[in-house]
């Protein structure tokens, strides 16, 4: 099975010729993680994205795979044990996409943190999530926790937790996800809409979708149809006959990154911001990124933007907890903004709504998935294929195998295990060198890709275009080949992660990317443009907050 854009067509033949145990409508972690466990037991699978992959929620994610720790305060007990234990799964199976990262909780007086509830609330916390000895808490005195962050704020101090969390890049794990449903059989297209249901009577037996670029209209048959859509999902439903009972409630959430020259963050910190909302600042490749933001939300799902009074809440969060910290609206080099669908509770707010998962069947046979966080991932799409699996033995007797997702390794994670993934990345580090890359580029790429790097270095041995450095090329083709990246905003977002975090190197080498593309896909002008219009939009939303009366 294939997944370059260079075969989009064929794709794009085979859902509609083939006929599907199940069909998946949305490709974000969730539709991802679906993918992978029905692919794994053998069930013909097929994923429809109306965007690209991971472009909803799954891109704009405060990137941590974290156990919950806050939810401890509302006691959702059973969520912190599971969630906290899917952490290390998600860890082990790829750590090319997660990394262990120790959290500071600095405790002042009169904070939403006491030192005798955080102690307490943290060894609860390592006892459900299963915290493996070498990454269970430490309480430090105040000078200890001065110690690992010589920024935070000295008044009031009376000490700090201690704590690993796992940083991830959100939408890399998705596509990595996605990358090992399709080496499993899944047929996964990005940019085909989902448009209405196909029904035998009133069961629904397939979807009808067009594909966003040409109008072509697909009829695409499946036994089940899984709808986990995210912020979409209400929508998809309505296209249902089926009575809905339960909607979402979208909150956005919205993150800011200042150069470490401007903000010398040396240690992850969650922290208490003024208003007594818990906020995350995170050190990322020269970058320290803050957020985020809790707020209600009925704009654009596609484009959610930052807003004024979003940056200036992050910065004085900032400058409340470091405030020899100096900064204001113009160290603000990039931003994103994510919507978090989360099921409507009645008369709570934004950070009291429940984060936990629901799974919805209708009369059609429509399965649907709402709510739930990144880091459970797997087990909410276990939860969905078990369903999915009974129903088809039910119906016609099709018998699966459990779920296979437990040790099975992501694409670009068969690198020994994750305590062999520091020597790994060193090894492919003095391999890059005979390639033409330098072996920081190899490290670089390796901790990035993991064991698909050395796809990336059969693909350094090409030559470059001029004016575009050799690592970025490489990037790129490996992107168009391996990992179905149509756009040059699908390159710059989702799979690089550079608008964000190197938005520089966005804005130098953005034509000869977009030129690059258009070279490869033939494209003609007026398209050539539309995207370079695209990438500029995006460019200038990550800088410049918008104000919507």
């Amino acid at each position: 099975m294939t997944f370059s854009s260079l075969q989009r067509k064929e794709m794009l033949n085979k859902l509609r010729t083939e006929h599907f145990d199940l069909v998946v409508i949305g490709g974000g972690i969730t539709g991802a993680g679906i993918a992978l466990d029905a692919a794994a037991r053998g069930m013909k699978t097929a994923v429809l994205e109306m965007q690209d992959f991971a472009a909803g929620t799954s891109s704009r994610s405060t990137k941590l795979v974290h156990g919950g720790l806050r939810y401890l305060k509302q006691f959702e007990v059973k969520m912190v044990a599971e969630v906290g234990k899917e952490r290390a799964i998600v860890y082990e199976n790829g750590p090319h996409v997660t990394t262990p990262e120790w959290m500071l909780l600095p405790m002042h007086k009169g904070g939403t943190f006491g030192k005798f509830s955080t102690s307490i609330g943290l060894r609860v916390y390592d006892f459900l999530a299963g915290v493996k000895k070498s990454e269970r808490r430490k309480m430090l005195s105040a000078e200890h926790t001065l110690e690992k962050e010589p920024l935070v704020k000295k008044e009031g101090l009376v000490g700090g937790g201690y704590y690993v969390e796992y940083r991830t890049d959100d939408a890399r794990l998705t596509i990595e996800v996605m990358k090992k449903a399709v080496e499993k059989g899944t047929a996964a297209v990005n940019y085909v809409k989902a448009e209405e249901f196909i029904y035998e009577g009133q069961t629904v037996i397939g979807v009808r979708a067009k594909d966003v670029f040409t109008g072509e209209v697909l009829n695409i048959r499946a036994k089940k149809v899984a709808n986990a859509a995210g912020p979409w999902v209400d929508e998809v439903r309505k296209k249902d006959h089926t009575v809905n009972n339960k909607h979402l409630r979208l909150t956005k959430g919205t993150h800011i990154v200042i150069d470490q020259s401007k903000f010398s963050l040396k240690q992850a910190v969650y922290f208490d911001s003024p208003d007594g909302r818990m906020i995350f600042a995170i050190p990322r490749d020269g970058k320290a990124y803050v957020g985020t933001t809790d707020t209600f939300y009925d704009q654009d799902k596609a484009s959610p933007k930052m807003l004024a009074e979003d940056r200036e809440y992050l910065l004085s969060a900032i400058r409340y907890m470091f405030p020899k910290v100096q900064v204001d609206a113009s160290d603000v080099e990039s931003s994103w903004v994510g919507v978090r669908p989360l099921i409507y509770e009645e008369g709570k707010d934004p950070s009291e709504i429940s984060r936990k998962d629901e799974i919805w069947e209708g009369e059609s046979g429509l399965i649907t998935i709402a709510g739930g966080k990144l880091t459970g991932y797997r087990k909410m799409a276990e939860t969905v294929v078990d369903l999915v699996s009974k129903r088809l033995k039910d119906e016609t007797g099709a018998v699966f195998k459990e779920s296979q997702t437990l040790h099975l390794p992501i694409s670009g994670g068969d690198v020994g295990g994750a305590d062999q993934f520091t020597s790994f990345v060193e090894r492919k580090g003095k391999e890059a060198v005979s390639f033409g890359l330098t072996k920081q580029e190899g490290e670089s790429l390796a901790r990035m890709y993991g064991s698909n790097v050395d796809q990336l270095f059969a693909l350094a041995k090409q030559e470059a275009p001029a004016r575009l450095p050799k690592k970025l090329y490489v990037q790129l083709m490996y992107a168009i080949t391996y990992e179905m990246a149509v756009k040059p905003v699908d390159f710059f977002i989702r799979r690089t992660g550079d608008l964000f975090f190197r938005i520089d190197e966005v804005v130098r080498y953005k034509e000869q990317v977009i030129q690059l593309m258009a070279n490869v896909f033939q494209w003609e002008p007026s398209i050539k443009a539309a995207y370079q219009a695209e990438v500029e939009r995006e460019i200038k939303d990550a800088q410049v907050p918008v104000d919507i009366q």
